[in-house]
């Protein structure tokens, strides 16, 4: 296996030291207090010289905080001058050995004085390029369309700097009051210390629940960001209103509300019945991201005053597929724009700014069937993560279903056990890379996060590891951040770094369902095992991105202060159930993209960046683009491929295309000439009035108690608008679910979908559906279908049936282009690597079957 997956971790090791000189009388009474990444005594051998004086060293402890943040001689230096103790001679301090520790303890507690502002980096090119496409799309807006504000989105990965560059752009803007809305309080510190740190914001005021309620502590002449979560801010009184305490966030008028973690759909019902209940946050963490469609947020029903909107998410598919943003309105920053940067930055332009951001590489391995046939079976027919890590029991009492299995497979990743010793020895120097089998990948696993499906397998897994039989783990500490009995939001991440210590010689082990996927950064964190079935790549990859956080430390020859070292240069994903896995690159590398290409040319750019190697049982090899669509894809039949046509994302029914549709006359007569569309005009009518009444009634609730005939007038107009909406977007699934019928009844390849109904078969079109081409048009133009996600589910209809029909000689067309919904591609580019089904091709083009 390619040594380059797996690179050698720096040696250093970051010490304070502190030392005296005895029997030496001009140093009397004084300390050297400094930094080294070598032995304190190598250093301090270098620094004496072939002076011949005696030294005695009376501290040395490692400057390494539980994080993983390295600190220099440089903090504990401005500790003790701010304490008073006197500096003699560059590092000479007249102190004592109390003094230095004092000192250490609270650099490594973080305890220096706030408003000694100590951050100044400028913004990389990307964020100044997000902050200048931003602010021109605001002023533009708000200059021509003054009566509403205007919304942007920015998706943007994890350690794009979403807090400090939401910041610079407010300083652009001229802005003087925001609020932070997040449905993770656990992102707070983030959005704190940038404020408080980072010299560009001197003066600013940072609000939130633990340093104040209400503008009483603010100063008006300064700006402020008051920071809080949707379920504490908009959360709602007995009538429906806001909450007594949060009125003066209500009736303050914000300059710009921003939404934090927005990929949450915080504003959907499913998803608000999961504030403040822990074992759904757990168990089912997918639930406020699978949203159905049937809930839309509309900024007419916020009940708060802002002048714009600015949404943030690692991971916005629902909003970019649902065309809640058009393009005008998205920055992207993905995991493969940083990648990029990163490879192909000149040395001429200075520092590489991306240095430090970790390479991702996913290793997934096939589990030998005397394993995995205890939970092989379901929708695919494959290895189900969430049965075979069933549990049973709480606490000190779970256990795993299939306990007997599971030893095996933590005897499996560490090389153990009487199967892999066969296979080893089959496979001999060529067995693949296991987690914890020693060699060049064991020495990178000192930290791991485990994502489990349930609490109960958290603490059936911690009382596994801690068997006799398992001795091998016992070198680990093992954390679980998950169940009632674990704290929430940042205080969950507490034991987890009290754990690691100085975490460059500690190891631990995090297990978890739900805590501390989102919204956290912890720097030794190297490695994350999915052992969990999710459907849902929001979830994937906010869980995977934990362990890409930076990790490096300052100094490292103790002679550069400029200068840094990587300690982590890639960080790994471990997944055991293949198909899967490659299921979520293909959903996470096409859901994020907001132009029109090919499936496969994203694929092939984005494992650019995150090589996938993958163990068939035989061999691991890197997979490409296109043997990563042919095994993802594997397992699935044409109906259910057929059934992405039943999705609510292919069509929109929000308010705001809603009122465009009513607004065409020419559209609303087409639909309401069709039986079960006759009264829509009187239903749209019905959402947007009921829609203004509820958002009204609410704004009442928080002046005066509403009468009981009030408050069930609020719900039913509130239920009433919900379920019409619901209805509207039924009727308009129907249409979706008749274009399948054209798929299956046409060979026209090199035509587009569209033309297919509209001009060679539109007979039959009007039979199946009832509307006139023209009446399709324009109702695709008005935004009410989704054709970029038809494109996606004909292309990957289309793929899947080409083999079968190369196979059975029925290629009849032999045109150069290939048609999806509403474009035609290059066949060059459509079937480039695809000329062998089922053949995969590793880095080299050695051929894998």
């Amino acid at each position: 296996m390619n040594s380059e997956f797996f690179p050698k971790r720096p040696e250093a090791k970051p010490t304070i030291y502190a030392y005296e000189l005895p029997g030496v009388s001009t140093h009397e009474g004084l300390l050297k207090v400094g930094y080294t990444t070598r032995t304190s005594l190598d250093r301090i051998r270098e620094q004496t010289g072939t002076v011949n004086v005696d030294t005695r060293i009376v501290f040395d402890e490692p400057s390494v905080r539980e994080d993983g943040s390295v600190f220099t001689d440089h903090e504990v230096h401005q500790y003790l001058k701010a304490r008073g103790i006197k500096n003699t001679d560059k590092e000479w301090f007249r102190c004592n050995v109390e003094d230095v520790r004092a000192a250490v303890l609270a650099v490594r507690n973080r305890e220096l004085n706030v408003e000694n502002r100590d951050l100044e980096f400028d913004m990389r090119p990307e964020q100044a390029d997000a902050v200048q496409k931003t602010s021109a799309y605001f002023s533009k807006e708000l200059k021509e369309h003054s009566e509403k504000a205007p919304h942007f989105l920015w998706n943007a990965k994890m350690r794009f700097g979403k807090t400090f560059t939401s910041y610079q752009l407010a300083r652009k803007m001229g802005w003087k009051k925001i609020l932070v809305l997040t449905f993770k309080p656990a992102v707070e510190n983030a959005w704190e210390e940038d404020l408080v740190r980072h010299k560009d914001f001197e003066g600013w005021q940072f609000v939130s629940r633990k340093t104040a309620d209400g503008m009483s502590v603010i100063d008006g002449n300064k700006p402020v960001v008051c920071f809080g979560s949707f379920q504490d801010y908009l959360g709602k009184n007995s009538a429906g209103g806001i909450k007594a305490k949060n009125k003066w966030v209500h009736e303050t008028d914000w300059d710009c509300v921003i939404f934090d973690e927005y990929h949450f759909g915080a504003w959907r019902e499913g998803a608000k019945s999961l504030f403040g209940a822990d074992e759904r946050e757990e168990g089912e963490v997918e639930a406020e991201y699978k949203g159905d469609g049937e809930e839309y947020f509309s900024e007419d029903e916020m009940p708060i005053n802002t002048r714009a909107y600015l949404y943030l998410s690692g991971t916005p598919f629902k909003a970019i597929a649902s065309g809640e943003f058009i393009e005008d309105q998205i920055f992207n920053w993905t995991y493969g724009d940083e990648q990029r940067e990163k490879e192909n930055w000149k040395e001429s332009d200075g520092p590489n700014p991306y240095a430090s951001l970790p390479r991702m590489v996913m290793m997934t391995y096939k589990l030998p069937d005397e394993i995995a046939e205890v939970a092989t079976g379901g929708q695919f027919d494959e290895f189900d993560l969430n049965t075979f890590f069933s549990a049973e029991g709480e606490g000190d009492e779970a256990k795993f279903i299939y306990e007997d299995e599971v030893q095996k497979w933590l005897d499996l990743i560490r090389g153990a056990g009487q199967m892999t010793t066969i296979e080893n020895l089959k496979l001999n120097k060529q067995k693949p890379p296991l987690p914890f089998l020693e060699g060049k990948l064991l020495n990178l696993m000192n930290h791991t996060f485990w994502f489990l499906p349930r609490v109960s397998s958290c603490y059936a897994m911690r009382n596994l590891l801690a068997k006799r039989v398992n001795v091998f783990y016992h070198d680990y500490e093992v954390i679980v951040a998950a169940g009632k009995s674990t704290a929430g939001g940042a205080l969950a991440l507490e034991p987890v770094l009290d754990a690691m210590d100085n975490p460059l010689e500690s190891k631990t082990i995090t297990l978890s369902c739900g805590k501390l996927t989102t919204g956290v950064s912890v720097k030794p964190w190297t490695g994350i095992f999915m052992l969990r079935s999710t459907s849902s790549p929001e979830t994937y990859f906010q869980a995977a991105f934990r362990v890409q956080t930076p990790w490096e430390i300052k100094n490292p020859d103790s002679k550069s202060p400029n200068k840094t070292e990587i300690i982590k240069q890639e960080c790994y994903v471990f997944d055991f159930a293949l198909n899967r896995a490659l299921r979520q690159i293909v959903d996470y590398s096409d859901g994020l993209s907001v132009g029109d290409t090919r499936p496969e040319k994203q694929i092939e750019e984005f494992i650019h960046f995150l090589p996938v190697l993958a163990y068939d049982g035989s061999s691991m090899k890197q997979i490409d683009a296109a043997g990563v669509l042919d095994i993802a894809m594997s397992g699935t039949t044409a109906t259910l491929l057929a059934r992405r046509w039943e999705s609510a994302l292919l069509v929109n029914v929000d308010n705001t295309t809603l009122q465009r549709l009513m607004d065409s006359e020419d559209a609303m007569n087409a639909l309401m000439s069709i039986e079960g569309f006759r009264s829509l005009n009187q239903d749209i009518e019905t959402i947007i009035n009921k829609t203004d009444k509820v958002k009204k009634a609410k704004a009442e609730a928080n002046e005066r108690e509403l009468t009981k005939k009030e408050k069930q007038e609020l719900s039913d107009d509130e239920k009433e608008y919900k379920n019409t909406r619901k209805k509207i977007q039924e009727k308009l699934i129907k249409f979706a679910t008749r274009i399948p019928v054209f798929m299956y009844l046409t060979d026209y390849r090199e035509e587009t979908l569209k033309d297919v109904i509209t001009q060679l078969e539109p007979g039959l079109f009007r039979k199946v559906t009832g509307l006139t081409i023209r009446d399709f048009e324009l109702l695709v133009s008005l935004g009410v279908f989704n054709d970029a996600l038809m494109n996606d589910a004909v292309y990957k209809f289309r793929r899947y049936e080409d083999p079968s029909l190369e196979y059975a000689g029925i290629n009849t067309h032999t045109g150069e282009k290939i048609g999806l919904f509403s474009t035609v591609i290059d066949k060059d580019d459509y079937s480039n690597h695809v000329s062998e089904p089922g053949v995969i091709y590793n880095e080299s083009q050695e051929r894998a079957y």
